[in-house]
């Protein structure tokens, strides 16, 4: 996958999750109870583009954040990655 597009991604979640005052403990805590095996650490390298997300994670994420992926992948201005 491009660099500039897991970044861009990541940031989107990171701009979501703060938007919602929660912490990456806490998204992180609550895609473990969902059977995703991630950790805090895991959760800030993907908001920086330095980890791939998985297709379940995405999933999972997009659940529990309450959001679309078109905020997911394109963020507020809907432009693409």
């Amino acid at each position: 996958m491009n660099v500039e597009i897991e970044l861009k991604i990541g940031q989107n979640i990171r701009n979501i999750r703060e938007k919602q005052n929660m912490t990456q403990e806490s998204l992180a805590a609550k895609l473990q109870l969902n059977g995703c095996d991630i950790t805090r650490s895991a959760v800030a390298k993907i908001e920086v583009g330095q980890r791939h997300l998985y297709p379940d994670e995405i999933l999972l994420i997009k659940e529990i954040l309450n959001t679309t992926f078109e905020s997911i992948f394109y963020g507020d201005d809907k432009k693409t990655p």
